[in-house]
C-alpha cells in the first residue's frame, strides 16, 4: 500500500473509532460508521494527506481529469465576454475572483483577454485566484509570471493569491465598499456530499465502517440513522419521492458555502458552472445509484474506498437544491441555463474560421477543435449547467451575445 493511502487509511480507520455510531453492514453485521461526507471530506480535504491539500497537480494531462478550462482557452475567453459586460453595468470599483481556481487556466485566460484589447475598467478591478491546493497556487503563479512577465497586474489594480479562508477575509475586507464577482468552475461537485438510500420505506444515510482485512485497511458501506436533519428537509423540499432501494447525494456543505459567501458579499455577483441536473432528473428512476464518480489517471469508477487521498471523488450537482439554498442565503437567481447555451450566447460561434489549411496542429484547426469539443462533446455541454447569482445593486443583463471587443 502506498505511504500516503496508508497513512491516511489509518487517519479514516481511527476517526470512525472515535466519532463512529452504531451501524450495519450490508451484509447485517454491527459495526461503527461516519457519515459519507465525512470520509469524502478526510480523502479530499484532510490537511496533511487530503487529495486537494497535497501531491502534485490534480487537472490536465498529467492529473486524474480535464475541466473546460484545459479545452483551447475558449471558456475563459466567453467568461471574460460576459464578466466585462457585467462590470461594465455597474459603476464602482470590483474584486473578482476564482474559486477552485486549480492550476489558472481560466483565470491567465481572461486576464489575457482583457488585457490585448486594453480595458479601462481593468485599473478599477483587483484580481483574486483561490485555490487550498499549494502546488496549484504556485502553478498559477507560475502561469501567469509566464503570461505577464514584467507587467504587473495585467493593467488590474492588483492580482493576489489566497487559500479559502484568506479569500473569505479578503472578501470580506473588499466587499464593504465594493463590488464583488466570484466565479466557480467545477467547484461544487467536489464539496462532500451526504449519501443516502430508501430501505424498506425508510430514509437510511450511506456510512463508511472499516472493513478487517488480513492485508490492509479497507472500508465498505453499511447503513445508519440520518446524521442530520437537514438531509431528509432537502429531500422533502426537492419535492421528488425516492423509489425503494434508491440511492442519492445531498450536498450540504454547498448550502453552508453558499450562505458563507452570501454574508461576506454585500452587492457582487457569483458565476457557478457545474455538471449536475433538476431534482427531478437527479432522482429520476434509471439513477437509482446515484451520480457519485471517481477519477484516477483519466480512468472512471464509482468506488470511492480504493486509493484514498489519491483519486478524486465527486457527485453530479442538484441544481434545484443549489438555487433554493441560494435564494435563502440572499441571493437572487439572475439567469439559469446550460453551458452549451451560455456558450452559444457568449458568441462563440464568431471564434471559428474557415480555412483549407491541411495542418491539423495549426493554431486556426486547434481552435476550431476545442469549440467543437466544447458545444459537441458527450452532451456534456448540455449536462454542465451556468447559475448565475446577483446580490444587493449589482444588476446584470439577461445573459446574451457579447460585442466582439473581447
Amino acid at each position: 500500500m502506498d505511504k500516503l493511502i496508508h497513512r491516511l487509511s489509518s487517519r479514516i480507520a481511527a476517526i470512525i473509532e472515535q466519532e463512529g455510531v452504531p451501524a450495519e453492514t450490508r451484509e447485517g453485521a454491527v459495526c461503527k460508521a461516519i457519515p459519507f461526507s465525512r470520509y469524502m471530506e478526510l480523502c479530499l480535504y484532510d490537511e496533511h494527506e487530503g487529495y486537494y491539500r497535497s501531491g502534485s497537480i490534480r487537472t490536465g494531462r498529467q492529473g486524474d481529469f480535464y475541466t473546460s478550462g484545459a479545452i483551447g482557452g475558449i471558456m475563459g475567453q466567453m467568461l471574460a465576454r460576459y464578466i466585462q459586460g457585467a462590470v461594465e453595468g455597474n459603476r464602482g470599483f470590483s474584486l473578482i475572483a476564482e474559486w477552485g481556481a486549480g492550476a489558472g487556466a481560466i483565470t491567465s485566460q481572461m486576464l489575457e483577454t482583457w488585457r490585448d484589447h486594453s480595458l479601462d475598467w481593468l485599473q478599477t478591478i483587483d484580481y483574486g485566484v483561490v485555490d487550498d491546493h499549494p502546488r496549484h497556487l504556485e502553478a498559477a503563479k507560475e502561469r501567469l509570471d509566464c503570461l505577464l512577465g514584467h507587467e504587473r497586474g495585467a493593467g488590474t489594480r492588483s492580482i493576489s493569491f489566497y487559500n479559502s479562508e484568506e479569500a473569505a477575509a479578503a472578501v470580506r475586507k473588499f466587499g464593504a465598499a465594493q463590488h464583488v464577482i466570484i466565479f466557480a468552475n467545477e467547484l461544487i461537485d467536489a464539496m462532500p456530499v451526504h449519501r443516502v438510500v430508501l430501505r424498506e420505506g425508510e430514509l437510511v444515510e450511506l456510512g463508511v465502517c472499516h472493513v478487517e482485512t488480513a492485508r490492509d485497511i479497507s472500508f465498505g458501506w453499511s447503513y445508519m440513522p440520518l446524521s442530520s436533519k437537514a438531509i431528509a428537509d432537502s429531500i422533502e423540499a426537492d419535492g421528488v419521492t425516492m423509489l425503494e432501494g434508491q440511492e442519492t447525494e445531498i450536498n450540504l456543505v454547498a448550502e453552508q458555502w453558499l450562505e458563507m459567501i452570501g454574508e461576506i458579499v454585500n452587492s457582487g455577483m457569483l458565476i457557478l458552472i457545474d455538471y449536475g441536473h433538476s431534482a427531478a432528473e437527479y432522482r429520476a428512476s434509471y439513477r437509482m445509484q446515484g451520480t457519485l464518480m471517481c477519477y484516477k489517471q483519466h480512468l472512471a469508477h464509482d468506488n470511492p474506498f480504493v486509493s484514498p487521498g489519491v483519486q478524486d471523488i465527486t457527485a453530479h450537482v442538484n441544481f434545484t437544491a443549489l438555487r433554493r439554498a441560494a435564494e435563502r442565503a440572499g441571493w437572487k437567481v439572475a439567469e439559469e441555463t446550460t453551458q452549451l447555451q451560455f456558450l452559444m450566447d457568449q458568441g462563440i460561434l464568431d471564434l471559428l474560421r474557415s480555412h483549407q489549411d491541411r495542418d491539423p496542429f495549426s493554431e486556426t484547426s486547434k481552435r476550431n477543435r476545442a469549440i467543437r469539443q466544447l458545444l459537441l462533446s458527450d452532451g456534456m455541454s448540455e449536462t454542465f449547467k451556468v447559475l448565475v447569482l446577483t446580490k444587493g445593486e449589482f444588476i446584470i443583463q439577461r445573459i446574451q451575445k457579447q460585442p466582439e471587443s473581447v
